[in-house]
């Protein structure tokens, strides 16, 4: 691309005062020539699948939350059928797993509404380069949301069985409380423990209970 080409840019967004305000933005950088607008994610694809009449955009700004379909869904769409294409997910919302979503689905940058023309001409700049821009917020939000993802689905390997043992541990029972407590032998308390410690990757039962309460598993009050 040569200095004196333009970015081409799709805006989706579900408000005609929204779109009409990220147009007046965007023409602050002459780098930037918004060709198309979408009040959807459906419709934005299907403009995309029909064509534009000024060529095909090399970056979308879309709202996160929209009627018929979302931004997420969009993007995922997008991503599969036009993956030239660079996203910036631009809302108002700063919700952890709206953020992985977003990301996942393909979003190069997750921006909030509240940022400014320069902010969000900045964001853009990355994007069409490739490089994801995020501020300081957006990305703790990305950070604690995977970490949340991750102990939410780390417990695959576990029979119910164990999962019953390790709740007790982490209720501070003792291998003859368990046993009692599930009516079973000590010594079949004593084989779910190490099968737990072996599948957790950990080393001892106080161990066991911070990853029940990790991964709240553990009812509190």
């Amino acid at each position: 691309m040569s200095a004196n080409d333009q970015w081409k840019i799709m805006i989706v967004d579900d408000h005609d005062m929204v779109r009409a305000g990220l147009r007046t933005y965007l023409m602050l950088d002459p780098k930037f020539e918004v060709i198309a607008e979408a009040a959807n994610g459906q419709e934005a694809i299907d403009m995309l699948r029909a064509g534009i009449a000024g060529g095909p955009p090399q970056l979308v700004l879309m709202d996160l939350m929209m009627p018929v379909m979302d931004g997420v869904e969009a993007t995922r769409i997008m991503m599969k059928e036009f993956a030239q294409l660079k996203i910036v997910m631009l809302t108002s919302f700063l919700e952890d797993e709206k953020v992985v979503a977003a990301v996942e689905a393909g979003a190069v940058s997750y921006v909030l509404k509240t940022v400014s023309a320069e902010e969000l001409i900045y964001a853009l700049n990355g994007a069409a380069k490739g490089m994801p821009v995020m501020t300081h917020d957006v990305s703790q939000a990305l950070t604690r949301g995977l970490r949340q993802r991750s102990t939410q689905g780390a417990d695959e390997g576990l029979t119910d069985r164990e999962k019953e043992v390790l709740l007790l541990i982490a209720e501070g029972m003792a291998n003859k409380e368990i046993a009692e407590e599930l009516h079973i032998s000590i010594k079949t308390v004593k084989t779910h423990v190490s099968n737990l410690l072996m599948k957790c990757e950990l080393e001892d039962r106080t161990q066991l209970a911070v990853y029940a309460h990790r991964k709240g598993w553990v009812k509190t009050g």
